[in-house]
């Protein structure tokens, strides 16, 4: 019996606003990769969900935001289903509704200052995962007028999943979607060893602190490192807590593995703004699911069923 030999094919793609590359495991006398199929589908959700065009589903729902509700496609109706079940488990430290608390922030701008207690305030009255009206078979309504969702916490997973599930469907079976570090895994590579995801050092990005095997799994990394603010000494991430208005802090980067990149995307936004002890025993209670945080003194710590391999310091 003559065995055909595997080939790796790679594509990558500016999409959804972050760096994607794709890549499938075929039979080398395979002529088709499905390269241009994955990269067609992340483009079609991007339409769909993008706040930044005036034509997506998003922009409609958040133009209609106490007005009136709006007729969304059943994809959508799902995610939105979805998002708020993700909230009402990790109890609101991940919400779709939190745009407008980040509006309030710049985190390009030097010196830093956070924005007063009444403009918070005012912002936190259009905040809320429990406000999204959803109503079958279709329709979608946000109440207060200014409430406004984006899928930025959870948009890049799904789309990791939807190409996987597109490509498994082609009769591809192993290859990697990668969103900027958000990304699912299944079969294995070419030489039958496992698919390895990289965690980056948090005080040099270019460094892999430590590897985690991936085998039908996802992982989504949530960090600080690249947008933050420190003002008084003090370093904020960029993720916005959806309840107080403030960014977090204590947390460099948070990874989260599960079967869903979907899932792992929005657990790794909920985790930072737990906070490292309440994150990694919120992790434990998840069947499937694993997590790692560095926190800000640079501590290493993982949940309780991860395995993981660390590089030696330079």
């Amino acid at each position: 019996m003559t065995v055909v030999p595997l080939t790796e094919h790679r594509q990558q793609a500016r999409l959804m606003g972050s760096a994607f590359e794709f890549v499938t495991v075929t039979a080398a006398n395979d002529p088709e990769d499905h390269l241009d199929t994955a990269v067609a589908e992340v483009r079609r959700m991007e339409a769909l969900l993008t706040e930044f065009s005036d034509t997506s589903q998003t922009a409609r729902l958040n133009r209609a935001a106490g007005i009136h509700a709006v007729d969304v496609d059943p994809e959508v109706y799902a995610i939105l289903q979805r998002c708020r079940e993700i909230s009402r488990l990790t109890q609101g430290a991940f919400d779709i509704t939190a745009g407008v608390l980040k509006k309030l922030y710049d985190f390009r701008n030097k010196p830093a200052v956070l924005p007063g207690r009444a403009a918070i305030d005012d912002a936190l009255q259009r905040v809320g995962w429990d406000k999204i009206v959803l109503t079958p078979p279709g329709q979608a309504y946000l109440p207060v007028p200014g409430m406004h969702i984006g899928f930025g916490a959870i948009g890049k997973g799904y789309a990791a999943d939807k190409v996987k599930s597109v490509l498994l469907q082609k009769g591809i079976r192993s290859g990697v979607i990668n969103a900027s570090g958000d990304l699912t895994a299944w079969g294995t590579r070419p030489d039958g060893t496992p698919w390895k995801v990289g965690i980056a050092d948090p005080d040099a990005p270019d460094r892999v602190m430590a590897w985690i095997p991936v085998h039908q799994a996802s992982v989504a990394t949530s960090g600080n490192y690249e947008q933050y603010v420190e003002i008084d000494g003090t370093r904020y991430s960029h993720n916005i807590d959806p309840k107080t208005g403030l960014p977090v802090h204590g947390i460099k980067s948070a990874t989260v593995v599960s079967p869903s990149a979907e899932l792992s995307d929005a657990l790794a936004t909920a985790v930072t703004v737990m906070g490292p002890a309440v994150g990694l025993h919120f992790i434990d209670q998840l069947p499937n699911t694993h997590c790692l945080i560095i926190d800000d003194q640079n501590r290493l710590d993982t949940s309780r069923r991860l395995s993981i391999t660390l590089n030696p310091a330079p």
